[in-house]
């Protein structure tokens, strides 16, 4: 369903001493996650934008029960585990690649990391929170061994609730990430010059 449509930027991954893989939001695109990098620390970073079909990850809201979302969410958590796996095997130590998404792109990026928990060298969600109509922790293996996470989100915001980013938070936690959590008042669904700071500070050091 996903092609291997994958959109890179920055220095070679052979000579990058670190890389990002980020993930777009609904009706998004692998070009706009992109342009978020001028914002962030990562000039010596290799890019790794995937871009998804029909601009979407998966059909339905994340807050679906996730057999709903099916076969389109394992084909989606499929491309950044493809992407994590080629770069490990290409000499990128885990903690070395980071991860950024927005909204269906959080969503995405976080049920891949709690599901494939490892000490990566961080994560930024902004306005995202693990998938499906409750939160399933079966699915959810590994240790974070303290790998910083960022999440930003509204109160209240369209899409993501944040009883939901909550709970997010305490799972992560629990799977040893040490997490940051910014709540902010009606902000709305977009990304804030604070939250990219605030990005730079806790994983982009």
């Amino acid at each position: 369903m996903h092609q291997e449509n994958i959109l890179t930027a920055g220095p070679a991954l052979t000579t990058a001493t670190k890389a990002l893989i980020m993930i777009h939001g609904r009706g998004g695109s692998a070009a706009d996650i992109l342009s978020l990098a001028n914002y962030l620390n990562v000039a010596d970073y290799a890019l790794f934008a995937p871009q998804a079909a029909d601009h979407t990850w998966y059909p339905l809201s994340f807050l679906a029960p996730p057999a709903q979302n099916e076969p389109a969410l394992s084909s989606s958590l499929n491309v950044i585990k493809k992407l994590v796996a080629d770069m490990q095997q290409k000499g990128t130590a885990p903690e070395n690649i980071h991860f950024v998404g927005f909204s269906q792109g959080a969503c995405l990026m976080l049920e891949f990391l709690a599901r494939n928990a490892a000490k990566y060298g961080g994560a930024v969600a902004f306005t995202g929170g693990l998938i499906g109509d409750h939160i399933y922790p079966e699915n959810y293996h590994g240790t974070f061994d303290g790998m910083p996470v960022f999440i930003g989100t509204s109160n209240p915001d369209p899409h993501v609730p944040v009883q939901r980013v909550k709970d997010t938070s305490h799972i992560l936690q629990h799977m040893g990430a040490a997490v940051t959590e910014k709540i902010y008042d009606n902000m709305g669904h977009t990304i804030i010059p604070e939250e990219l700071e605030l990005a730079n500070q806790l994983v982009f050091r």
